[in-house]
C-alpha cells in the first residue's frame, strides 16, 4: 500500500498517526518528536534549526486528511501502521529519498561539522529498532562515507565530535556491510590519519579504534584483509597499541588498556605466526608481564585475558626466548600469581599453568624462579579447588616436571 509522502512522519517515515507542528512549520508525528526531544536534541530534525519554542500544535488539517484517505482506501483495514518498510530502497520511496538527502550533508565540503553531526544523529534516532534498515544504508554507501569522515582530513580537535560520532556509527553498521569495505583505510592518506588519531585522539575516540581493529582481524576467518597486515607490519602502529595497554596516567585508561587488550588478543588470535612475531618485536612481553602486575587483585576479568595473551605469545619460540632473556624475574612471579585465584578463575589458572609449563620446559632458570616464587603452594592450593579437570591435569603435569628436576638436581631446589 503505497502512502502518499504528505501523510509519512520525517522520522519514521510511517503514516502519521498524531501529527504535530512545531515553530518551523515542519510536522511530525508526536510520538517520534518526543522522543526526538528526550534524546537531548533541541533542533528541527529536518532543518536543523535551534527551537527556542519547544510547544506542539496539533495539525488538525492533515489528521482529516489522512482519516479520509483511508477510509477510500479499499481493504484499508489490513493495514499495519507499524508494518516493517522493507521497500524503503526502491527507487523513489520516502526512506530512499530522505536517505539520499542526509547523504548529500555528510559528502558536502559546505556542510559545517554541526551539521553533520546532527545528521549521523538523526539517522541512528530514525533506524533506532529497526537493524533491517541499515542494510539500506550500507547499499546507499554511508559506511565508506562515515569512515571518510573519520579517516579523510587532516585531523584536529574542532572535528573530534564529528569523528567519535561517525566512528562509532561505522562500528555499529560492520555487521551489515562486507568487510572488505575497510579496505578503504589501505589508501596511505587514510591509513596515516589512522595513526595520527590513535596517538593524539581523545580516549573514547581510541577505545573505538581498538574495536576497529578487533573487528578486522576477527573476520580474517570469513574473509582475507589486506588491512591486516598492513597494521600488522607497521612497527608505529604496532608500538602504540602496545603503549595503550600500559597507559596508566589518566582515569579512563582503563577503558583504553582493556580495548587495547582484546585489539592485541584478535591479532594473536589470527593463523598468522608473523603477526605474533610483529608483536614479539615491538615488546608485547614486557607489556603483558607489566600489565598483568598491575591489574593482578583488581575487581575486573582483564588478568586472566592478559595472561592468555602472553600465553598465546609463549606459543612463538621468539616470544619464548624473549621472555627467558629479559623477563624471568618479574615474568615468573605475575604468572605465578594469576595461577590460584580466589575468584576461582579457571581460565586465568589454565593460562598460567600452561606458560610456565612451555617456560620450565625450556629453562633451568625459569623453574628455579617458579620454585623460589612459591609456585609449589600455589599449585597444591589449585588442585584442592573446584578447578576442573584439565586444569588439575597440567597443575599435575607441572608438579611432576618440577619434581623431576629436584630428584635430578637437588642442589637447585
Amino acid at each position: 500500500m503505497t502512502i502518499p509522502e504528505l501523510f509519512t512522519c520525517p522520522i519514521s517515515l510511517e503514516l502519521f498517526s498524531d501529527p504535530v507542528t512545531l515553530s518551523t512549520g515542519q510536522t511530525y508525528d508526536r510520538s517520534c518528536i518526543l522522543k526526538w526531544f528526550a534524546a537531548g536534541n533541541l533542533t528541527c530534525p529536518v532543518t536543523m534549526q535551534k527551537l527556542h519554542d519547544l510547544s506542539l500544535v496539533p495539525n488538525h488539517t492533515l489528521t482529516h486528511l489522512i482519516h479520509q484517505w483511508l477510509d477510500a482506501k479499499p481493504n484499508n483495514h489490513d493495514y499495519d501502521l507499524n508494518h516493517d518498510f522493507y521497500e524503503f530502497c526502491e527507487v523513489g520511496s520516502s526512506y530512499n529519498l530522505s536517505l539520499i538527502s542526509y547523504k548529500k550533508v555528510l559528502e558536502s565540503e559546505e556542510s559545517s561539522f554541526e551539521q553533520k553531526i546532527q545528521v549521523i544523529e538523526q539517522v541512528r534516532f530514525l533506524l533506532q529498532g529497526l537493524p533491517c534498515k541499515n542494510e539500506g544504508l550500507i547499499q546507499l554507501g554511508f559506511f565508506s562515507i562515515l569512515l571518510s569522515l573519520v579517516f579523510g582530513g587532516k585531523f584536529n580537535q574542532e572535528m573530534m565530535e564529528l569523528v567519535e560520532k561517525s566512528l562509532d556509527f561505522a562500528l555499529k553498521l560492520i555487521p551489515f556491510c562486507c568487510k572488505k569495505d575497510l579496505n578503504l583505510l589501505m589508501e596511505e592518506s587514510k591509513f596515516e590519519n589512522f595513526k595520527v588519531l590513535f596517538k593524539e585522539a581523545s580516549f573514547m575516540v581510541k577505545v573505538r579504534l581498538c574495536n576497529l581493529i578487533q573487528v578486522i582481524f576477527t573476520s580474517l576467518e570469513e574473509e582475507e584483509l589486506p588491512l591486516a597486515n598492513k597494521i600488522a607490519n607497521d612497527s608505529k602502529f604496532i608500538q602504540g597499541l602496545i603503549t595503550s595497554l600500559n597507559d596508566n596516567q589518566q582515569s579512563f585508561s582503563f577503558e583504553v588498556s582493556e580495548a587495547s587488550l582484546k585489539a592485541i588478543l584478535a591479532i594473536l588470535s589470527s593463523s598468522e605466526q608473523a603477526y605474533r612475531e610483529s608483536l614479539v618485536k615491538e615488546g608485547i612481553v614486557h607489556a603483558l608481564v607489566k600489565y598483568i602486575m598491575e591489574v593482578e587483585g583488581k575487581e575486573n576479568n582483564l588478568g586472566p585475558k592478559a595472561t592468555k595473551a602472553l600465553e598465546m605469545v609463549l606459543e612463538s619460540e621468539t616470544g619464548k626466548q624473549t621472555f627467558i632473556t629479559n623477563e624471568v624475574k618479574n615474568g615468573v612471579k605475575a604468572v605465578i600469581k594469576m595461577v590460584f585465584r580466589v575468584s576461582g578463575d579457571d581460565q586465568g589458572s589454565e593460562s598460567a599453568v600452561n606458560c610456565l609449563m612451555m617456560l620450565c620446559c625450556e629453562s633451568v632458570e625459569v623453574r628455579e624462579a617458579a620454585i623460589c616464587g612459591g609456585i609449589l603452594t600455589q599449585l597444591l592450593l589449585l588442585l584442592q579447588s573446584q578447578c576442573n579437570g584439565r586444569v588439575k591435569t597440567r597443575a599435575r603435569m607441572l608438579l611432576k616436571l618440577l619434581r623431576s628436576m629436584w630428584v635430578k638436581d637437588p642442589k637447585h631446589v
